[in-house]
């Protein structure tokens, strides 16, 4: 099973832009690496919040990209 990220503006909707990235990772710690290094740019592509999945289950989610206040 893999790890990917599934894209969410603020209220909860998927953000299924062709233009952001379908990554798929081997483990948890590969994808939230990964996430650390590329949510800014996410965020610049409005992309609100993410959560994680393995398969078709929710890991954990949402988690706001957004810098705390």
């Amino acid at each position: 099973m893999s790890f990917s990220w599934r894209y969410e503006t603020q209220d909860g909707a998927a953000v299924a832009a062709a233009d952001l990235p379908d990554e798929r990772f081997p483990t948890q710690s590969d994808a939230e690496s990964w996430i650390g290094e590329a949510w800014r740019d996410l965020l610049d592509r409005g992309v609100d919040q993410v959560s994680l999945l393995e398969g078709d289950r929710q890991v954990y989610g949402p988690m706001s990209l957004h810098p705390a206040e």
